[in-house]
């Protein structure tokens, strides 16, 4: 571990790794105690509580970077928030305590508690707003896709790559109105199409297992938050992808400037996104095909977690028993 001229350390310290996973863990039991209440707002509080109140001890000098929005928006976890015991390294932060919401209220699969700590300057700093991008993962000539190129021939240059007919490729897309064209656009071309109700974080990490998941490819627009949570994910274990924000008016293209953001239409790929060390930790709040929901057994809450490091491409499935005090602990 490296120190500046104050002593204080610099860089990410591996040790950080199972502290990460503890933020992740505490979120995720705060929001279970919610789901199938079908209240969004009330689960999403539990995890942000519960987040912001365990980065409170992490030692690290932290600025949220993605959160739950400006800070008239948020009381906490909000956009350039610092947080952490103040010493330690500087570190960025992504988190999504809540990546789900209507997924958790309704309990239905794939919700999970999502964060990312990156080296100062390791993270894209992402407005709250529409994202229009796509992944694939790992093993792939570089540019083998592209984001501004058509349906077909992503997925025809993605088939011939695997070696496979397209009829074999499967793409995932989150399940809305303003998604119907490239939804004909996929199976016009003959490949099968995967539609999600939410969690498009959950859809790209799919995406580097597609034996496992049947996921090939993501395509479509989400949340530009989400889209830098997941370049974190590809970051430590490999893919690709490309972004470019939608501003849908003025005030989003000027929040987007103050953010630092000089091209609105620029296109992001996953060296822009999560250029430098990162740890990624994600746990599941509801069961799904990534991982197993938090199970309440007495006093006792089981989590299964997936933690990740950049820099030494270590991928780790935590499953852990806590004991709960109370329904706040």
């Amino acid at each position: 571990m490296s120190t500046d001229n104050n002593g204080r350390s610099v860089g990410l310290d591996r040790v950080l790794v199972l502290e990460v996973a503890r933020v992740t863990e505490a979120a995720a039991i705060a929001a279970a105690r919610l789901r199938g209440r079908g209240n969004e707002k009330a689960a999403d509080k539990a995890a942000v509580d519960a987040m912001w109140r365990e980065l409170g001890r992490l030692a690290i000098r932290g600025t949220v970077v993605i959160g739950e929005g400006e800070r008239d928006e948020a009381p906490m976890l909000y956009i350039g928030e610092t947080v952490g015991s103040g010493d330690g390294p500087e570190v960025d932060i992504a988190a999504d305590p809540l990546e789900g919401t209507t997924i958790c209220a309704k309990s239905m699969p794939n919700s999970f508690s999502v964060l990312a700590i990156a080296e100062r300057g390791g993270l894209l700093h992402a407005p709250d707003m529409y994202m229009s991008k796509i992944a694939i993962g790992p093993g792939y000539p570089d540019g083998i896709v592209d984001l501004d190129a058509p349906a077909i021939e992503n997925l025809t240059a993605l088939a011939k790559a695997k070696g496979v007919p397209v009829s074999e490729i499967t793409a995932c897309i989150l399940d809305r109105p303003r998604h119907a064209d490239l939804i004909k656009a996929v199976r016009d071309a003959g490949a099968a199409v995967q539609l999600i109700p939410d969690g498009d974080i959950a859809g790209v990490i799919w995406t580097t297992d597609p034996g496992e998941t049947g996921i090939d490819i993501y395509m479509g627009s989400g949340g530009a938050p989400e889209g830098v949570l997941a370049a974190a994910a590809l970051r430590c274990i490999g893919g690709q992808i490309q972004a470019r924000l939608m501003a849908s008016n003025d005030d989003e293209r000027k929040r987007a400037a103050a953010m630092g953001i000089t091209s609105i239409n620029r296109k992001y790929l996953l060296d822009d996104m999560a250029p430098a060390d990162v740890i990624f930790s994600a746990t599941g709040i509801t069961d799904g095909s990534l991982l197993d929901g938090v199970h309440f057994r007495g006093d006792v809450a089981e989590t299964e977690t997936v933690v990740m490091r950049s820099k030494t491409g270590t991928v780790r499935r935590i499953r852990t028993s806590s004991r709960i005090i109370a329904a706040s602990a």
